[in-house]
């Protein structure tokens, strides 16, 4: 998974650095780099963490606020996101330009898109009063779409599917739940994962961001700009619409869902991008695409906690349950996965599940 930045920390909070080596190289590089880009180097604060290791910073110059990335090249290799945002940029898609890149020792300097994501802005009690910033997100992904060549992006084969959604058994199932993946629950899981892979992989291809949620997503008065790309395959055309209207931080009833997600495929079709002719089958197709999406990522906030002692992204898995179970309950072909994951939950089963929020 990519990982979403986290909430703005106080604008006047000051880097810190556990590696001293690393602040001295970081010191040097900004030095050498402010005459050149105006950059006031006494107005550097925290701007945003990362689930990954990448870190980022606000710094003040003569041509308006700039981000610095932090990406330790032994951590994170920064060479997609400058990529991807070469690929976004011809797109005509808002995102980060990159004003200076020190790739041996990763530091990236570039543009800010402003300090409000789509999340942060959002009213989550009225749906339809973000309507514009979901028609401005749809937008901006029919771009991206449109753009998509094979042979460009890392693929989103069937390797790489199966293994996000080992992650749900290895570090959900059996290290935040504690329960032996053997037998006939591992049976299960490999039958469904199956039947999951298959009809992922039914759907043409094009560009996939792999986290396009509102907290990626910087609302503008030139378009939606977009955040946290580096890790965009070829994959799926269903995945990113799934990510969108399923969100790994906040949930909408099924009618707001459903009205976003036909917006999309009707503007997808008219754009000449394969969603095909018949939405039932394509929100069928988005569903299953989510599935595979939320197994993934609640095994990876599970990891987040149990391994790198983030534990604020395992109280969002509820939400993933949640999202599972709607899905399982819907069709008949999941409906031993549905049994499994609610005995696992400790989750009395009923005789009705609604779509429902969090």
């Amino acid at each position: 998974m990519s990982h979403a930045a986290a909430p703005e920390p106080t604008p006047s909070s000051a880097p810190l650095w556990p590696d001293v080596l690393r602040e001295a190289e970081f010191k040097r590089w900004l030095g050498q780099l402010a005459p050149a880009q105006g950059l006031r180097i006494s107005s550097l604060r925290s701007a945003s963490a990362d689930a990954s290791f990448r870190r980022y910073f606000r710094i003040d110059s003569e041509h308006g606020s700039r981000i610095i990335m932090d990406a330790p090249p032994a951590l994170e290799d920064s060479r997609p996101f400058v990529q991807v945002a070469k690929l976004m940029q011809a797109a005509q898609l808002r995102v980060p330009q990159v004003l200076a890149w020190d790739e041996a020792r990763g530091f990236l300097l570039l543009t800010d898109l402003g300090p409000q994501t789509m999340l942060q802005g959002m009213d989550r009690e009225v749906p339809g009063n973000n309507q514009q910033w979901y028609l401005q997100a749809i937008d901006a992904l029919i771009a991206w779409q449109g753009a998509s060549a094979a042979g460009v992006l890392p693929p989103y084969d069937e390797a790489l599917l199966r293994r996000e959604m080992e992650l749900f058994p290895e570090w959900y199932v059996a290290r935040h739940r504690g329960v032996a993946v053997e037998g006939e629950l591992r049976r299960t899981l490999d039958e469904s994962f199956g039947l999951i892979i298959r009809d992922n992989l039914a759907w043409p291809r094009t560009y996939v961001h792999r986290d396009y949620m509102p907290r990626n997503l910087m609302p503008g008065p030139q378009g939606m700009g977009v955040l946290d790309f580096q890790d965009a395959v070829y994959g799926p055309i269903t995945y990113d619409i799934a990510s969108l209207m399923r969100d790994a931080f906040l949930s909408w009833e099924e009618d707001f869902c459903l009205d976003i997600t036909i917006r999309y495929w009707e503007k997808a079709r008219k754009a000449g991008l394969p969603v095909g002719d018949d939405f039932g089958e394509f929100y069928r197709g988005v569903e299953w695409m989510g599935l595979q999406r939320h197994l993934k990522v609640a095994g990876i906030f599970a990891r987040l906690t149990l391994r790198d002692g983030k534990p604020q992204y395992l109280a969002d898995t509820p939400r993933f349950i949640n999202y599972i179970r709607a899905t399982c309950a819907r069709y008949r072909e999941l409906k031993p996965l549905l049994r499994l994951i609610e005995r696992i939950e400790g989750i009395k089963v009923e005789s009705s599940y609604a779509f429902g929020r969090v």
